[in-house]
């Protein structure tokens, strides 16, 4: 192999996120996406391919660079089957398209973004990354749900978590921001954007996560329910005459922080505290409340904790969310430098004080970065 640059692709329902990364000088040549698939110009994922392969042979970065060793494909679903970076064959294909019933809404673009980038290089190797692959090592203990065993392995009923890519390149930040080595540290990752995550990981292993079966579980997120008693659903049902349908956008669309206030963008939602709006601030607090419970959770599932790492949207720039998730902790060894937390920068810092017993960081996500260095490392080998 003599190239150096990995294409990663993110082809998601109705665009396309892409990401030119050398893997020799951490350059990146080239980047952009193609969105509003299946409307106007851009008629399917065939035609939005095309439009990236274009893009980037206007660059001289064309598909048929001999600088491109791979494809790296971001793949929302693995279920068990897949627990780590896979070489792209028909066969894995179809087995990607079997786990479509676990994610309707992600899966189907998925495979399509694969199949076509196949058809536009079928001779250069391609790797699937899976969200779900860096919570496999979850313990039974915390991945099976309490339910029938017969049934739910039949079902494929489990906690998978999400937001895999992004966990794994953040605790291994945070243990590079530190000085260590990954083995060394007990880490809370909080993925915090529009969907939101937490993570407990062990000496860089994951032991816990708080997505399930689907995204929807865990954390408030901007307009996801995250947790809530099941037989909610059968009351919308029974009582309420909703259909499953309806439930499912009700969870997934119309609830979270747009559901509670209105809006899902946490820099409205402060906008609107600061000029005492009641339901902003509830929503707010909903949203604190829920995820330092998992903060909590976690460093009990732990045991000990030596760093909190927030990252994504929300975590990397809203100082006031970590504040108030952070707040009132010294007893778990936890105290956040209110100067540091204040400042923004691009780069992974830390905002704890000199005293504070637990690393509190932000560190910016780089799920490109992660899926590209995965895919090299594969081919590579």
């Amino acid at each position: 192999m003599n190239g150096s640059r990995v294409l990663v692709l993110n082809s998601g329902s109705s665009s396309v996120k892409y990401q030119l990364l050398d893997m020799a000088d951490g350059s990146r040549p080239a980047s952009g996406i193609v969105e509003r698939i299946g409307e106007g110009p851009v008629a399917d994922h065939a035609a939005a391919l095309k439009q990236v392969a274009d893009e980037l042979a206007a660059k001289d970065l064309g598909l048929d660079s001999p600088e491109l060793a791979a494809v790296g494909h971001r793949v929302v679903h693995g279920g068990t089957r897949f627990t780590e970076p896979t070489l792209i064959t028909d066969e894995v294909v179809e087995e990607i398209e079997k786990l479509i019933p676990l994610a309707p809404l992600h899966n189907p673009a998925n495979v399509t973004g694969i199949k076509v980038a196949r058809s536009l290089r079928p001779d250069l190797p391609q790797v699937a990354v899976f969200d779900t692959a860096f919570h496999s090592t979850i313990p039974e203990a915390a991945a099976r749900y309490a339910i029938d065993v017969a049934t739910a392995d039949r079902w494929g009923v489990r906690r998978y978590g999400f937001h895999g890519t992004s966990h794994a390149y953040v605790s291994r930040a945070t243990a590079e921001l530190l000085g260590k080595e990954p083995a060394e540290l007990n880490t809370i990752v909080l993925h915090l954007g529009n969907g939101a995550s937490a993570s407990a990981v062990r000496g860089g292993v994951c032991v816990e996560t708080s997505m399930g079966l689907t995204p929807l579980e865990g954390l408030v997120m901007g307009t996801r329910s995250g947790d809530i008693d099941p037989a909610a659903i059968f009351h919308l049902s029974r009582v309420g005459g909703m259909s499953t349908d309806e439930i499912d956008t009700l969870l997934n669309k119309r609830s979270g922080l747009a559901g509670l206030c209105g809006d899902n963008d946490m820099r409205e939602i402060g906008r609107r505290m600061g000029e005492g709006d009641r339901a902003a601030q509830l929503a707010f607090d909903i949203y604190i409340h829920r995820l330092r419970k998992y903060v909590g959770a976690y460093t009990a599932v732990l045991g000990r904790v030596d760093a909190i790492a927030f990252t994504a949207g929300v975590g990397e720039n809203s100082a006031a969310v970590r504040e108030a998730a952070m707040r009132g902790l010294t007893a778990f060894g936890i105290e956040v430098d209110g100067v540091r937390n204040a400042l923004r920068s691009a780069t992974a810092r830390l905002i704890s004080t000199e005293t504070s017993r637990v690393a509190v960081a932000v560190v910016p996500t780089d799920e490109e970065l992660e899926i590209a260095s995965q895919t090299f490392d594969l081919v590579s080998a």
